[in-house]
């Protein structure tokens, strides 16, 4: 069966250090898989777009089928990729330091040797003209992907989210997303991030990337939503974790706040991922923008509440049904 969704986006190893339960060390992850998952708790037809080495263990590519994905469009290219990524969320001091080295004997945990000369990205640098090793490209996408109806593509570089989007465009998906890499989302980048909104469905950004785009610009969040709703974008969402989300709607005017699901925190590394892919799943299903963020808010609550891209999955039946009506009827508009 051809998948009716696209995840775009970079698959990682992950080394994760969670406020509570153990430590995940070297373990399947990333954004296209973070993004499967909250997608997948409402519907396992995706396909995967990514880039692995050949370092990449293929006994993980053969588990992402389990849960009904597709995997043609990962591309595993000659020789190793280091996708290595730690990441920590202990509270002490300097916790969002990203050496390693510190934090695994501040826990008495043996450093791992698989992690030996890591070093962290630099996630603000300005990445406008750099293509990174693990992006994908728009060759990787399978042809018979193209008949999705839906397309989401996860934080990238610049260079490649324009590339995937209009390859998308090109091929008539009806519903494109897209979640902004912090590295463009600067005030020198503002035209350039106004050209990727062009034919855009939704536009999902963090409230913390989005003030660093308008810096010496507005700070209202609203008139930020509302000022990129002029550029072709249909929805803009803001993601503010705890405090929930914004919806504004550049047709309608409408403006929503959305309450986040008080959910029990265990680790937060999937959070903003995850609902993405509850988004797209909503928006797919219904077309209307608030249950699509409703969607959205129930997979991150999912995602939340264990360590690991595929906890989200392995939620109760009925529970994400019964967390997205307890949302519906809480939601106000702004």
């Amino acid at each position: 069966m051809e998948p009716s969704y696209i995840v775009a986006g970079c698959l990682r190893r992950d080394y994760l250090l969670p406020p509570s339960g153990n430590p995940l060390i070297d373990v399947a992850g990333g954004n296209v898989l973070y993004t499967a998952a909250g997608l997948g708790i409402w519907d396992s037809r995706i396909g995967l777009v990514a880039r692995v080495g050949e370092d990449y263990p293929p006994e993980w590519l053969r588990s992402f089928k389990k849960y009904g994905w597709d995997t043609r469009g990962i591309h595993t290219v000659p020789g190793a990729l280091d996708l290595r990524y730690f990441k920590t969320w202990l509270e002490v001091e300097n916790s969002q330091n990203t050496n390693p080295v510190a934090h695994f004997a501040r826990m008495g945990l043996l450093f791992p040797k698989s992690l030996l000369g890591y070093q962290p990205p630099n996630e603000g640098e300005d990445d406008r003209k750099t293509i990174q090793p693990a992006s994908p490209r728009p060759g990787d996408i399978p042809a018979d992907y193209l008949n999705a109806h839906t397309a989401h593509v996860c934080a990238l570089d610049y260079a490649t989210s324009c590339r995937l989007l209009s390859a998308f465009r090109q091929a008539n998906i009806t519903t494109t997303t897209l979640d902004p890499a912090a590295g463009f989302m600067n005030s020198t980048a503002f035209e350039d991030v106004c050209i990727l909104l062009q034919g855009l469905t939704a536009f999902l950004t963090s409230e913390e990337k989005l003030r660093a785009l308008f810096w010496g610009r507005a700070d209202d969040p609203w008139q930020m939503a509302e000022a990129l709703g002029k550029y072709g974008c249909e929805f803009i969402v803001i993601k503010r974790g705890a405090r929930g989300q914004y919806l504004y709607d550049a047709i309608t005017k409408k403006r929503w706040e959305i309450p986040a699901y008080p959910a029990r925190i265990c680790d937060l590394t999937a959070a903003g991922d995850s609902f993405c892919g509850g988004f797209l799943a909503g928006y797919q299903k219904t077309y209307d923008p608030l249950r699509a963020v409703l969607h959205g808010s129930v997979s991150a609550s999912l995602a939340i509440e264990g360590s690991g891209a595929f906890h989200p999955l392995g939620a109760l039946p009925g529970l994400a049904q019964a967390r997205l009506e307890s949302l519906a009827g809480i939601v106000r508009e702004a």
